[in-house]
């Protein structure tokens, strides 16, 4: 439980189409936290970086899961969404590519916002 006066929660996604459940289960994490009400960092790495390029979240099927566009959108609007540099080099993708409200940021800015008091991480 987040407890303590800073709530962080930092969320990293590793997973994407080729890991569909923990995919959604980072997404629908992250995005319930925000819609509780804590300040939330959420990272795109690996194959879910794909996501953050226009519509590539729409293309992502899970039954009985929420649309991952939505559980974005709610990301987008109320937390931090940030790419990881490395991932996102690999593939190809520039700042001019991601979708408004991504950054993309490497492991410096992961770690410090990780050790940051009173944060929490958790990794799909």
């Amino acid at each position: 439980m987040l407890t303590g006066m800073a709530r962080l929660l930092v969320v990293k996604a590793t997973a994407g189409a080729d890991a569909p459940e923990r995919c959604s289960q980072a997404f629908t994490v992250a995005s319930t936290a925000v819609a509780s009400g804590v300040d939330v960092s959420f990272w795109l790495t690996g194959e879910s970086t794909w996501f953050a390029l226009p519509g590539r979240a729409a293309e992502f099927e899970l039954p009985h899961a929420a649309p991952l566009p939505d559980l974005l959108d709610i990301l987008l609007a109320n937390g931090r969404v940030t790419a990881c540099t490395q991932c996102a080099a690999r593939r190809d993708i520039t700042p001019g590519d991601v979708l408004p409200g991504i950054r993309i940021a490497g492991a410096a800015v992961f770690v410090e916002e990780v050790t940051a008091e009173g944060a929490q991480a958790l990794v799909y």
